[in-house]
């Protein structure tokens, strides 16, 4: 089970595997007080696209197109999460006020689309 959820939110029990998705830490949060397992910064958006996205230079369907081309070059750490997802919960933390169009969503996605 993939799930994602900001990181301004409680930890959950049902939380199991805790991994932040965003390249820079989250404003306002101490790095002792955040709940997490890992860090995974090679998933996550490039710079470049992320600022695009940000700025609405690109929308949201060409963002995610775009960073499953990226995802697709870390065949690693994406195969890597899909496991820990298949073995139990995983939750993909982000900092995104946005809660229906994300990057998180679109790994979420990603991740769940990936083979055994």
């Amino acid at each position: 089970m993939i799930q994602c959820k900001r990181v301004y939110e409680d930890v959950s029990k049902s939380d199991g595997y805790r991994v932040l998705v965003d390249r820079l830490w989250p404003r306002g949060v101490k790095k002792s007080e955040l709940q997490y397992d890992e860090w995974c910064k090679a998933i996550t958006p490039s710079p470049e696209l992320r600022k695009a996205f940000h700025s609405e230079v690109i929308d949201f369907a060409t963002f995610s197109q775009r960073y499953r081309t990226e995802l697709a070059q870390e065949p690693e750490d994406t195969r890597r999460l899909a496991e820990i997802a298949r073995k139990g919960p995983l939750t993909l933390l982000y900092a995104a006020k946005d809660t229906a169009q994300n990057h998180a969503l679109v790994l979420a996605d990603y991740l769940r689309g990936l083979p055994d």
